[in-house]
């Protein structure tokens, strides 16, 4: 079996290092499988040659895009065929049939992005949309919340481009019992299909026992081994129907045609009905499901109580009255407001006189995001659970007619009782499935034991009803070897012929569906097995060490999501479109190393420095990530650790060091900056150390900010300030950046606020980016032993940079000796915006202070800031100004990352990153436009990107100042 040879003969890409397959071993589910290779195909050729390649070599195919599958459809031990990454294009659009072609690559939010000026948009909406691709939601048959409305993906499905086990082409769309009987005479393994069909399903037995057995026609969720039902009442004849839903383990698509609909009208209401018990809620459903609904969700008592001392959902909760035991979440849609509010007003009608609700408020807009939110984050909340039991993908799929929905949830309340686990109800209430995730250790032997057992008795329980087992999320291995007791056996050995017919070699995809894999094996983590105890120095007990916060990336791919929806998570993900640059990829294969190395210090691997190098430590992860892991602090771990088997680069220490060596470099001043600025010098400069030719290199300021406070101070005079603050003098407003420090204080003592100035240390910030903890360490330690008995509630701290001064607020409490004054500080500790924004809110500040000047700004915030605070304490100071204009830029991450868009190996991916939103958003802008950016590294970025200074919100407010 020679890849090498399979890899060169390829346009596309083939990999089969140990870390490249470690990556693609997992998926969202909770199986693991070391694959053979992973493959990038570039065109149909490359597809041909890896299925001429399997079937030589007696391996398989394992068609993956987006890699969120919850059943294990993306993992084997064949070669792993990615398309996320060429296969991307939006090939046509049909306006007047209102249908659109694609490649399996397209991301469903893109594709709507594109088809929103043309009216249309494709309806299936699984919760992973801005990540998940037509491919994979083809594939699985996904559907989401407004399946009630506009169906699920196989009624979207006109045709398919395909490539047969045997390499041929074939094209399934609907042909007339005409045309059906020509492809009957073709003499291809194309014609075998169709005839096998035609002798195998078409016959009168076999329609009675599909009939019989398969779920019920009036549950539009299923996915229960092929949709053989699908195509037996049909004047026309379509295929797709059939391979709409199989995994990838019948033909390898390379196109797909789309029907679409109609934009949904844009005026919307939601009913949240309330309800005491859960049995009054279930029955419900079907009385409101006579009314036009475009979702009707449920969420229980569970997850409404997990929000409820949770902070940032506190205002997500205002429309919940008293304490209900379920809510029915009922949009409807109108041509108006108020025509959709009379459609509300008729579904509470409806409501008081069929069901029981005892509250109906009613929401409107972007109420019913905040209400959406608060589901979701309950949810979050739910599944983001610390240790080794976790809420587990097995029965959380199943689906059943409406009215037999009530009795079903009764019948599984009491099965989940008798293996104590607690129901909770979240479910797509108005297609009939329930979303319910027992809690289990699959690290114990007897907790796999019951992921088993449970298994099976829910799946009996969803026989009883003629539900559907795999509602929207696929057969795949959790649910594949259940298919016979389902649909029963002769189904069954239809199915496996109809498997055989497509595929007689069972390359494509084996394990799923037919013949699947055990449920209850090839798991992520090795039952029984003692993990390593791994020594850190970062404190990551609030994980339970730094294998478990590895742990707790559950595969769903948040880190995928494109610049155009939004956030910064993953930048480097963002500019290489590679798996390899995920959080998910970082925290996986930091995951199987330290889980399976056998080096005595288990981080000393060069797959592992590998994937770590692109990451720029934007910290957006440890907010985005749905479980929230720190993939920034997991680096600098890594390097800490790397670093003391390896040692240090002389790059990587000037960098740590840059404050040491400003101070020296400041004793000649003027020598410094010249050799910085001058084109030769500096030229040779960066070329001895790594830097990008195309770099510009910071100079230092006239004055440090120390020296200009001393100045500054003698000017204090008042004696009736608001409060006493104590800015922190960080080595970037010290050194580099002392005009804007400059400006802090001058604007806080204008504001009569007393400003005191301490002989703090640097931050630290350089070392803990480079991986130099111990050097970290020290600082920290001496920064929480400065402040730690001048800092209260009365007495804050505030910084001017965000990646300094929040430093006290995430890294110190798990760094430094001192942990209780660490978090005591943290907790009165602030980006000098937050402080100013709380301080407008109490009324000591207020827009007559400043001019009334007209101005626009666009203001890009920090990515500390963005995971860590929040951009809106900006926002709220630079609209201070009554006539000031101020939009934030949805940039992300601006891309420098401190040293990283420095170093010449990642400039280009800086750049990249920058040009994603932020550069054409700065390049846009009037010149009149004034550009604001917080962090020293973006405004330098924005400098190198764009030829655009831009000012700190500081310094534009002191310019204000009246």
């Amino acid at each position: 079996m020679d890849l090498n040879k399979l890899k060169n003969s390829l346009l596309g890409e083939l990999y089969h290092d140990d870390l490249t397959k470690s990556i693609y071993a997992t998926d969202a589910s909770v199986y693991r499988m070391l694959p053979l290779a992973v493959a990038y195909p570039k065109n149909k050729e490359d597809i041909k040659q890896l299925i001429t390649f399997a079937k030589q070599n007696n391996t398989s195919l394992i068609p993956r895009t987006a890699g969120t599958s919850l059943a294990g459809q993306c993992v084997g031990t064949g070669i792993v065929v990615d398309v996320s990454k060429h296969f991307t294009d939006i090939l046509s659009i049909d306006l007047n049939n209102k249908t659109v072609t694609v490649q399996p690559g397209v991301v469903r939010d893109q594709l709507n992005n594109y088809l929103k000026s043309h009216g249309l948009f494709f309806g299936p909406n699984t919760s992973t949309s801005n990540r998940c691709m037509i491919g994979g939601m083809v594939g699985n048959n996904s559907s989401g919340t407004t399946s009630i409305k506009y169906g699920v993906t196989r009624d979207k499905v006109i045709a398919l481009q395909t490539i047969l086990s045997d390499g041929s082409e074939a094209e399934f769309k609907s042909f007339s019992k005409d045309e059906f009987k020509q492809k009957l005479t073709l003499n291809t393994l194309e014609g075998q299909i169709y005839n096998q069909i035609q002798n195998d399903v078409f016959t009168e037995d076999a329609k009675a026992e599909i009939l019989k057995h398969f779920p019920k026609p009036e549950i539009h969720r299923r996915n229960t081994g092929y949709a053989l039902d699908k195509i037996l009442n049909s004047e026309d004849i379509n295929l797709c129907n059939l391979l709409t839903g199989s995994e990838g383990t019948l033909a390898f698509t390379t196109q797909i045609t789309l029907k679409l609909d109609d934009l949904p009208l844009e005026n919307r209401v939601m009913v949240a009905l309330h309800f005491k018990t859960i049995e009054d809620c279930l029955n419900a459903v079907n009385p409101v499901m006579e009314h036009d609904l475009y979702t009707c969700e449920m969420m229980d008592k569970t997850i409404l109580d997990l929000t409820r001392h949770n902070k940032t959902q506190q205002d997500n909760r205002y429309f919940i009255q008293g304490d209900p035991e379920a809510i029915l979440m009922c949009e409807v849609r109108g041509v108006s407001l108020e025509d959709a509010t009379l459609k509300a007003e008729n579904l509470i009608f409806s409501a008081k006189n069929n069901t029981k609700s005892y509250a109906n408020p009613i929401l409107i807009e972007d109420q019913i995001d905040k209400a959406n939110n608060l589901r979701s984050a309950g949810l979050g909340l739910l599944g983001n659970m610390i240790g080794d039991k976790k809420a587990v993908a097995c029965i959380e799929d199943t689906a059943v007619a409406l009215p037999d929905l009530a009795n079903y949830i009764s019948d599984f309340t009491a099965l989940m009782k008798g293996y104590n686990q607690k129901a909770v109800y979240y479910a797509h209430a108005g297609a009939g499935e329930l979303h319910l995730r027992p809690i289990l250790d699959l690290k114990k032997k007897e907790d796999v034991k019951l992921f088993r057992q449970i298994t099976t008795d829910v799946a009996l329980l969803v026989k009883k009803y003629k539900g559907s087992f795999s509602g929207e999320h696929g057969d795949g291995i959790v649910r594949g070897e259940f298919v016979e007791l389902m649909i029963g056996d002769k189904n069954y050995q239809l199915l496996k012929r109809i498997k055989s017919s497509f595929d007689p070699n069972n390359i494509f995809n084996p394990g799923k569906i037919v013949d699947a894999f055990p449920m209850d094996k090839n798991l992520r983590y090795q039952t029984d097995s003692v993990a390593p105890e791994i020594k850190t120095i970062l404190d990551f007990s609030k994980s339970e060490g730094i294998l478990r916060e590895a742990e707790k990336c559950n595969g769903s791919g948040d880190c995928r999501k494109l610049p155009e929806f939004g956030g910064t998570m993953c930048p480097s993900y963002r500019a290489t479109k590679n798996e390899k640059d995920t959080t998910r990829a970082r925290a996986n294969a930091l995951r199987e190393y330290l889980t399976n190395s056998e080096k005595a210090n288990k981080f000393n691997h060069e797959e592992l420095k590998s994937v770590f190098d692109l990451c720029l430590s934007c910290k957006a992860c440890s907010s985005e990530c749905p479980s929230s892991v720190d993939v920034a602090s997991l680096k600098a771990e890594f390097l800490y650790q790397y670093q003391k088997e390896n040692g240090t680069s002389l790059r990587t220490k000037l960098f740590a060091y840059n404050d040491k060596l400003n101070h020296l470099g400041r004793r000649f001043k003027g020598v410094t900056n010249f050799m910085f600025s001058n084109t030769v010098t500096s030229s040779l400069i960066k070329k001895s150390i790594g830097v990008a030719p195309k770099r510009s290199l910071p100079l230092l300021s006239s004055k440090t900010l120390s020296k200009e406070y001393q100045l500054i101070k003698k000017e204090l005079v008042s004696e009736s300030y608001i409060k006493t603050v104590y800015l922190f003098n960080d080595e970037f407003i010290n050194q580099l950046d002392s005009e804007i420090g400059k400006d802090a204080i001058q604007l806080l003592i204008g504001l009569n606020y007393n400003v005191k100035l301490v002989d703090n240390v640097e931050s630290g910030r350089a070392f803990m980016s480079k991986g130099l903890l111990e050097q970290a360490k020290k600082v920290g330690d001496k920064n929480v032993s400065i402040f730690k008995d001048l800092v209260s509630e009365n007495t804050p701290l505030i910084g001017v940079e965000p990646s300094a001064i929040l430093s006290f607020k995430d890294e110190y409490p798990r760094l430094v000796d001192d942990k209780i004054s660490a978090k005591a500080i943290a907790e009165h500790t602030y980006l000098i915006e937050a402080f100013l924004s709380n301080e407008i809110a109490l009324g000591n500040i207020t827009s007559a202070q400043f001019s009334e000047e007209v101005k626009t700004i666009k203001f890009h915030g920090h990515c500390h800031q963005k995971a860590q605070s929040s951009q809106i304490y900006s926002f709220n100071v630079l609209n201070l100004p009554k006539n000031y204009k101020v939009t934030l830029i949805p940039s992300g991450c601006c891309g420098m990352a401190g040293s990283f868009g420095y170093e010449k190996e990642h400039y280009e991916v800086s750049m990249q990153v920058g040009e994603q939103t932020l550069f054409p958003a700065v390049r846009k802008a009037p010149m009149t436009t004034v550009i604001s950016a917080n962090g020293t590294s973006c405004r330098h970025q924005i400098k190198d990107g764009t030829q655009r200074v831009a000012l700190h919100p500081i310094t534009i407010l002191k310019q204000a100042l009246l």
